[in-house]
């Protein structure tokens, strides 16, 4: 008698780990925004500049988490609409993570990310005893909340350590 062997672990960057990741992200924004600046200024003491303080750290790193959502999006097939897609979203992708127009290009990536989530993830079209309609409701969901960390990039701008505040030193 043989045992059957367990199924093989999935990838360390399978579409489920990124969304947790994505998610992960979301968190570290709204902590990041709850986060209270801690200024040590003294007065006629020259101060070494700008530095990262752990505010903008776990901006950025909230920013490129939120990013990994997308990768998940990418569909490697050759109709123009495809690539089209593939094109925009690494596009937007990449604005967000180095923090370049990261308000205009996390909105942007809000309304695309909407309606790609209302068209793909539409449970409510699936009769809810079969199994489809629970995965495309946990699919929906988890990007709705994706959404909504994107939406905080729009709202507190990409933090210190990005391109948008290194314009500002020039």
């Amino acid at each position: 008698r043989t045992l059957p062997l367990p199924p093989p672990p999935p990838p360390p960057l399978s579409p489920p780990s990124c969304r947790n990741l994505s998610l992960g992200g979301g968190l570290l924004l709204l902590l990041a925004e709850c986060r209270a600046e801690v200024r040590r200024v003294f007065a006629g003491v020259p101060s070494l500049g700008h530095q990262s303080s752990p505010k903008h750290l776990l901006q950025l790193g909230g920013r490129v988490l939120l990013v990994l959502m997308f990768m998940t999006l990418l569909h490697f097939d050759l109709s123009l609409l495809s690539v089209l897609q593939n094109l925009v979203g690494t596009a937007l992708m990449v604005l967000v993570a180095v923090g370049f127009k990261t308000k205009l290009a996390a909105l942007t990536l809000v309304v695309w990310l909407f309606c790609i989530n209302v068209t793909i993830n539409s449970f409510w079209t699936v009769p809810s005893y079969k199994p489809t309609h629970d995965f495309l409701k946990y699919d929906f969901f988890q990007t709705t909340s994706v959404i909504g960390g994107l939406l905080l990039v729009v709202a507190m701008g990409p933090g210190g350590v990005s391109m948008d505040e290194k314009k500002k030193e020039w």
